[in-house]
Order: structure tokens, then C-alpha cells, then sequence
């Protein structure tokens, strides 16, 4: 399975794992499942960082590293396809980097892992 990890289940990985539920965790760290992050969500991060919106643990870089290394995770580029993608999108959910996400878990076949709950009125495989 190829699971997108929404940006709060990246930050709950590393700040708060007792946040993710056990049975996420368990899908998680299954090496049978592809795990992806999205440049989205790295963008979305970042902003927040420097707007002074969001403190992690350690430094974003230091943190994806050890996500890559520890879980084998994967960057997810932003493609056109993503991005027309968002024309046919119904407009529940109005942050464009959860929309972006959404888009790129349609067209990727990806099952997009959140605990959004706006992400249920999307035509989109979600796992929380």
C-alpha cells in the first residue's frame, strides 16, 4: 500500500506518536507499505516555521532525515497532473495544501493517511 502522510501525521510521528493511533502505527511501520511526504506538505511546514506558527523538536531537514532513514519514508514531487487535478476537485475544504494533498493521493493511487475529517467528503482512500 502507498500511504500519503498528511502533514499533522508527519509532525505526530516525530513530536507526538502517541497521538497516531496503534492500528495507523502498526500500517505505518509495515515494510510491506510504501510511506510518502509530500513537497507540499514540506512547503506548508516551512512557512509555518518561519511565521512562528509552529516549533518542532529538532529542525524540519534533521527531522525528514531520520523519517527517510527510520521509515523508509519518500519525498512526493509536485506534478501538473496534481495540480490540474484541483480543477475537478469539489471546493470542501478550502486549504490549498490539504486540497494539493488530496489531488496527488487521487492521482497517485495513495491512501492518504489523516485524521482530517473534512478529507471524508473527497473521493480519496483515507486510513485513520
Amino acid at each position: 500500500m502507498k500511504l500519503l502522510l498528511d502533514t499533522n501525521v508527519f509532525i505526530w510521528l516525530n513530536d507526538a506518536p502517541q497521538r497516531v493511533r496503534a492500528q495507523v502505527m502498526t500500517i505505518i511501520a509495515n515494510s510491506d507499505n510504501d510511506l510518502f511526504l509530500s513537497l507540499t506538505s514540506i512547503w506548508e511546514l516551512q512557512i509555518k516555521i518561519q511565521l512562528g506558527k509552529l516549533q518542532l523538536s529538532d529542525a524540519l531537514p534533521d527531522i525528514l532525515r531520520t523519517q527517510q532513514v527510520d521509515n523508509n519514508l519518500q519525498i512526493l514531487t509536485i506534478n501538473l497532473s496534481h495540480i490540474w487535478a484541483l480543477e475537478n476537485l469539489p471546493y470542501h475544504h478550502r486549504d490549498p495544501f490539504d486540497r494539493l494533498l488530496i489531488a496527488q493521493a487521487q492521482i497517485e493511487g495513495m491512501t492518504l493517511v489523516s485524521a482530517d475529517g473534512m478529507f471524508e467528503l473527497y473521493d480519496v482512500d483515507l486510513l485513520w
